[in-house]
């Protein structure tokens, strides 16, 4: 068993591991409660996943995070369905031992209906489960996935999607009235049969208490440490490639936006040699 979880490079273990379905895999996740912290991570491409399985990662979040970091958008209400299955499909030609979680994107859960359907289309691409953002008012939506047998895992707290309703990004749960609300989404999303949920900018002390309160996994997100049974992060703060926006609670391990610069600046010295620093002024970007 390696650091992080249940995935391990090698061993007969690991065999049986790949060999797991998508409820196999949800219901191991399920059995993470209180146990060995859950480490998951953001993942939009064939090569991320690969390196992300391959370092043991447990969750490979397709999140629609990936309208800010890959597409360029403001933020997340502008991804569409239709970008989710594309990224969900490039994630999961990697065949990765981590659980494929794909987020629904905004307006693709609006009724029961549309949010079985939608969750039906991640799936067909790949996905081993969903996520979807919301509390108690989700119940009949997250009913109607998983009587159909696709696992859901719910996220609370900080809602992406709703950060113009909610006039940006902030800390949840800092009055008596908003941490009980959180308790009652929890348990909600509990009762409706998610496997896991995603708590995100909740004050710790809160989340501490929700995670003590539920029977399945809670995995935090700008929660503090070791308040949840596991940790989620966005692999560009992780890796240092988005410098243009940095959550104050990302703690980057690397560097890559630099290394790259340094690295394409290298490549344009090689291929112009001495002309480089004689017509520095002279480039295509003028």
């Amino acid at each position: 068993m390696n650091g992080c979880g249940f995935f391990l490079p090698i061993s007969d273990d690991h065999r049986m591991i790949r060999a797991m379905n998508a409820n196999e895999k949800a219901a191991a996740l399920r059995q993470r409660k209180g146990g060995i912290p859950i480490c998951a991570l953001t993942a939009y491409d064939f090569p991320t996943a690969r390196l992300l399985d391959q370092a043991g990662i447990d969750v490979l979040l397709v999140g629609d995070s990936l309208g800010m970091v890959v597409l360029g958008f403001p933020d997340t209400t502008h991804v569409t369905l239709a970008h989710m299955r594309h990224h969900t499909a490039a994630v999961a030609r990697a065949r990765p031992d981590a659980l494929i979680l794909a987020d629904l994107p905004i307006h693709s859960y609006d009724t029961p209906e549309k949010a079985l359907a939608s969750a039906r289309q991640l799936m067909e691409e790949g996905a081993d489960a969903v996520k979807l953002e919301g509390g108690s008012e989700q119940w009949e939506k997250i009913h109607a996935i998983t009587t159909a047998g696709i696992a859901v895992i719910g996220h609370i707290g900080m809602l992406p999607q709703r950060v113009n309703e909610l006039g940006g990004y902030r800390k949840q749960g800092r009055t008596k009235e908003a941490a009980t609300t959180l308790f009652e989404d929890a348990r909600a999303l509990e009762n409706a049969g998610v496997c896991a949920i995603v708590l995100e900018s909740i004050i710790p002390a809160v989340a501490v208490e929700i995670t003590a309160a539920v029977a399945i996994p809670t995995i935090g997100i700008g929660c503090g440490e070791s308040t949840c049974d596991g940790e989620v992060a966005v692999v560009t703060d992780l890796l240092g490639s988005f410098p243009w926006f940095v959550p104050p609670f990302a703690k980057p391990e690397a560097d890559l936006a630099t290394q790259i610069v340094h690295a394409a600046q290298a490549y344009r010295r090689r291929v112009q040699g001495d002309v480089t620093e004689a017509n520095e002024s002279q480039t295509l970007r003028g």
